[in-house]
């Protein structure tokens, strides 16, 4: 058996002739914060679903914890989904809420006490067992659903998009939170979420979810660096994306031509076939090349900029005839204008050969 805690297997599920999930494969480990990542439609939830046990696939096989899952109904699975809308009782308690599954699992009412009232310590309750639903806040209501889920202690959590109907301020504390309660309970965590900049606040794997197929799978910094896909570097983030013709290839590296020019980038692409290369605006570095291992993209034009807070935000127009847009993430300090001509340069390293 795989040793993964939680294992998909040629996962697909179909409506009819739409295919919502294709031929899934994924394993995560144990004590893994892992987030679903993808835009709406992409097939995420449906994953979570089936994970769930909510959603049966049309094909595949689903593992946890070394248990062939598959068709195994909700109730029976070592696993616990917190929802977007925390489906929390109205009429009951945050204790009598925290505790519901305790007592649907007919757990003794000596321990259930102790174990909600140790689970509201951990999520920071411990003094508003007594109060109603109405009266906590959203976040606190969040807490409230995340006790009652990890008090039954479940192998795996779902959590789906539970945090987008917080506020900004209040999602970004609970982002914090939601890491620092998984590091501490050490509970695997899947999460998801269309927003490319949560996933990469919590997240220990990123899997990036495109028209039912996995595009990416790897650690925050790995999938916003060096992106496996074109799709994972445009939807992670801002990306500027030169296509241009592979002209050569040789020791795992291939010169493309571009519209900027000849440019060498480690990576495999036949020749003769088009090639994407993603360079992130934070990138960019203007003035003149620092250091040898610098690849030189030519003159440009600022075109326009925008502050914000910890860099500009610029546009630099470029090329022969200044037909090419690129995006730049400049420090505040530097002393750009809209007009004015500069060289912009990039690390080799940072140019990044993309498939299909």
């Amino acid at each position: 058996m795989n040793a993964s805690l939680v294992s998909l297997r040629k996962v697909r599920k179909s409506y009819g002739d739409l295919v919502a999930l294709n031929d899934i494969d994924l394993s995560i480990d144990q004590g893994q914060f892992v987030v679903l990542l993808g835009p709406s439609g992409s097939g995420k939830t449906t994953l979570l679903s089936i994970l769930g046990g909510f959603t049966t696939p049309t094909s595949g096989d689903v593992w946890i914890d070394g248990q062939d899952v598959t068709t195994t109904p909700p109730a029976q699975r070592p696993t616990v989904t917190v929802f977007q809308d925390y489906a929390l009782f109205p009429h009951m308690t945050v204790s009598e809420n925290v505790g519901f599954g305790l007592t649907m699992r007919k757990v003794p009412r000596g321990e259930r006490k102790q174990r909600v009232e140790r689970v509201l310590e951990t999520v920071g309750l411990h003094d508003l067992g007594g109060r109603r639903i109405n009266q906590l806040s959203g976040g606190q209501r969040q807490r409230v659903a995340l006790a009652r889920a990890i008090v039954v202690e479940p192998a795996v959590l779902l959590l789906d998009e539970p945090l987008g109907a917080l506020d900004l301020k209040i999602r970004q504390q609970m982002q914090e939170e939601l890491v620092e309660l998984q590091r501490r309970i050490e509970t695997t965590f899947v999460h998801v979420t269309h927003d490319q900049e949560e996933a990469m606040n919590i997240a220990d794997i990123v899997v990036v979810i495109n028209r039912g197929a996995i595009e990416d799978v790897g650690p925050p910094e790995r999938v916003y660096l060096r992106p496996a896909s074109l799709f994972t570097a445009t939807f992670m983030g801002d990306s500027n994306i030169l296509t241009g013709k592979a002209v050569a290839s040789d020791a795992g590296h291939t010169t493309v031509d571009t519209p900027l020019g000849a440019i060498v980038v480690e990576g495999h692409v036949d020749v003769g076939a088009t090639a994407h290369l993603s360079v992130r605006p934070e990138q960019i570095k203007v003035g003149a090349a620092q250091s040898g291992d610098m690849t030189s993209l030519g003159d440009a034009r600022i075109s326009a900029m925008v502050f914000q807070g910890a860099h500009r935000r610029c546009h630099a127009r470029l090329g022969p005839n200044q037909d090419i847009d690129l995006l730049l993430y400049v420090p505040p300090e530097q002393d750009l204008t809209p007009g004015q001509s500069v060289s912009i340069q990039v690390r080799a390293a940072d140019i990044v050969l993309l498939r299909d």
